[in-house]
């Protein structure tokens, strides 16, 4: 699918333009503490000329086919795009979790690494994550490492996603 530069990109935004628009796939999860699974999942990335892009992400749980067996997560929130590719994540779970992220964008990808982790008193003890996202062959690929429920850092999530 083509993808076109908005006119009113803001510069700072440049380095991760690449993640405007709807993507959507599939991916695997697992974790000590949990089954492992395979999901579904919709990101959509949108920006209006100011310095960040507003993100949302919903996911399903699928069965061996493919086929949704029931809704799962959702978060949204800000990837703030500063001067020289630094990167600020400000996200809002539906688990009752709320997350500041830092990073920095490179040739088609990033790194991020949480600065702070707040829950509510019903939500999973989430400690510590790191996030990477990368453009592969115009797919977008990513992964997240979760600490938490006692657990040190480990693999958690990864998926590849089309442009839609």
């Amino acid at each position: 699918m083509v993808f076109e530069l908005p006119d009113n990109l803001h510069p700072d935004c440049a380095p991760v333009a690449w993640l405007l628009g709807r993507w959507g796939g599939r991916g695997k999860g697992d974790y000590p503490t949990i089954e492992p699974f395979e999901y579904g999942q919709e990101l959509v990335f949108t920006h209006d000329g100011r310095p960040f892009f507003h993100y949302f992400a919903r996911s399903w749980i699928v069965d061996a086919d493919g086929e949704k067996v029931r809704d799962a997560a959702q978060e949204a929130g800000f990837l703030r795009c500063r001067p020289g590719g630094d990167l600020e994540l400000v996200l809002a779970h539906s688990s009752g979790i709320s997350e500041i992220w830092y990073g920095k964008a490179e040739v088609a990808k990033f790194e991020l690494h949480t600065a702070g982790v707040g829950f509510t008193e019903s939500a999973k003890e989430v400690t510590a994550g790191k996030r990477l996202y990368g453009n592969v062959n115009s797919d977008l690929l990513y992964a997240y490492d979760m600490e938490a429920m006692g657990q040190p850092l480990q693999p958690h999530l990864w998926a590849q996603l089309e442009r839609q």
